[in-house]
């Protein structure tokens, strides 16, 4: 505290100047986290297996979904409704893009007259989130937060974005090399505000911006022990970009003593793209990976490609995200029967979490979702999945995208049926005796359990069509009748 009293002295001196400056005097707060979460109460890869999470020192697997991306610009009975209600079906993750682009939202900066002063915070912004930040916290509900959406910085959304020089006091198009008008995709990569750092551009003009806005975030969200980070929303950048970010990131939770978790969303849809690979191929940087851009795949496609990449981390394994579930009736990314299959996938290809994005592109909390998240939390409760891992090589007779198998042989199976169907369970591993018990998916009922003979091969038939799931084990089932 006393250097953070004695920047604050100098900034009224004038002797120290440039970024820190500036960030010590947006913050208000420097070198310390004050109430911060205990490093084993905040979200971690979970010991016993890091392909899933644990929060407050015990395994959670994430399911969400939300009729908005950045929740945190709700407020009062609106945000507090909507979190209660995902709570109340078994929900648990939520993501947040640090977006203003939506009408009734607000930027992270100050206006001086008609314009931006990128060295005042706007109260507001930082009030709505830390607010959703206590109201998550208070509901145990893990956040993802992506740091920068690049809707946000093209087209329409850029006219009125404060980094936009044609919209702040502190500089110039030319002085900052960003151009006022982008009309074309942010995919097509005409916006230098993502080739700031270092090793890019090195615009030490735009960047200082960028890390106050960075630090100031981070001075409310490090507080908090629930909170993941994501620098982008499906980007194609170079990736030194985001490197940047996460090491800087992670750089500033180092200094306040606390434990963070960092990744970025690629924007390719088919994981073997190379850009994937570095956030697979580098956990010293990203200590989990969302995939959710393969949620563009459908069927047997969409559950191999993730396998795969699972696969290839089992020897530094790490969580694998789905912070985004795309498919509904409304978009332009699968049907809603798309993306409800897409759900259970996920969760049955052993990833650690599963959200439905939302509305027009997904689902969100809609009666459907908030029915998918209950029925994913009856099933997953009824066995230790924690102790699972993907294992279709243990099913036979098995058609394309019919049956997906989680298990921890000998002990207990779980088989996912998208639509009905008819499989064999290799149980050689099993006691002789274990109970059955099937989950009619679609209308949220369990069925009486029935004694089922191990030691060979089970066949499965579901009792009807629809989505189903099977769990098999030698403990007494979870859940109750009905």
């Amino acid at each position: 505290m006393a250097r953070g009293l004695a920047l604050r002295r100098e900034a009224v001196t004038g002797k120290v100047i440039g970024g820190a400056l500036m960030t010590a005097i947006l913050t208000g707060i420097v070198g310390a986290a004050f109430g911060a979460v205990p490093n084993e109460e905040r979200i971690k890869p979970y010991p016993k297996n890091p392909f899933y999470w644990q929060y407050k020192g015990e395994p959670v697997l994430l399911l969400g979904g939300s009729d908005d991306d950045n929740l945190f610009q709700w407020t009062g009975e609106k945000l507090r409704g909507h979190l209660d209600l995902l709570k109340s079906v078994g929900g648990n993750y939520v993501r947040c893009t640090m977006s203003s682009r939506d009408p009734g939202n607000v930027w992270p900066f100050a206006k001086v007259g008609d314009k931006y002063d990128l060295e005042r915070m706007n109260d507001e912004y930082w009030r709505r989130f830390e607010e959703f930040l206590e109201e998550t916290a208070r509901r145990d509900i893990i956040v993802q937060i992506e740091l920068w959406d690049r809707f946000d910085f093209a087209r329409e959304p850029w006219q009125n974005n404060p980094f936009n020089p044609k919209n702040n006091i502190n500089y110039t198009a030319q002085e900052s090399g960003l151009k006022e008008r982008i009309d074309t995709h942010p995919g097509l990569r005409e916006n230098a505000f993502f080739r700031t750092v270092p090793l890019l551009e090195n615009n030490q003009v735009v960047l200082k911006y960028q890390q106050a806005f960075v630090d100031k975030l981070l001075s409310i969200s490090l507080r908090y022990g629930h909170v993941l980070y994501c620098i982008d929303n499906e980007t194609n950048e170079d990736p030194r970009w985001p490197e940047y970010w996460a090491r800087y990131i992670r750089r500033r939770a180092e200094e306040m003593g606390v434990e963070v978790h960092v990744t970025e969303m690629w924007d390719p849809w088919d994981l073997a793209h190379p850009m994937h690979d570095n956030t697979f191929k580098y956990p010293e940087i990203y200590t989990f990976v969302d995939i959710s851009q393969n949620n563009h795949q459908k069927g047997q496609r969409h559950y191999d490609n993730a396998l795969k990449r699972r696969v290839s981390i089992a020897d530094n394994p790490r969580p694998m995200n789905n912070v985004k579930i795309y498919g509904a009736d409304t978009g332009r990314f699968g049907t809603t029967r798309d993306g409800v299959e897409r759900f259970w996938r996920n969760i049955f290809c052993g990833c650690a979490s599963a959200r439905f994005h939302r509305p027009p592109s997904g689902i969100g909390l809609s009666e459907l979702g908030q029915r998918m998240i209950k029925a994913a939390r009856e099933v997953t409760s009824a066995f230790d999945i924690f102790s699972c891992e993907p294992r279709n090589d243990l099913l036979g007779d098995r058609e394309e995208n019919e049956a997906y198998c989680l298990a921890e042989p000998g002990r207990q199976y779980a088989v996912y049926f998208p639509n009905g169907g008819e499989v064999t369970l290799n149980l050689k591993e099993a006691p002789s005796e274990l109970t059955l018990r099937w989950y009619d998916i679609d209308n949220l009922r369990w069925s009486a359990p029935r004694a089922v003979r191990g030691g060979g091969t089970l066949k499965l038939k579901t009792p009807g069509s629809g989505q189903w799931a099977a769990v098999i084990t030698r403990l007494t089932m979870k859940g109750g009748e009905g």
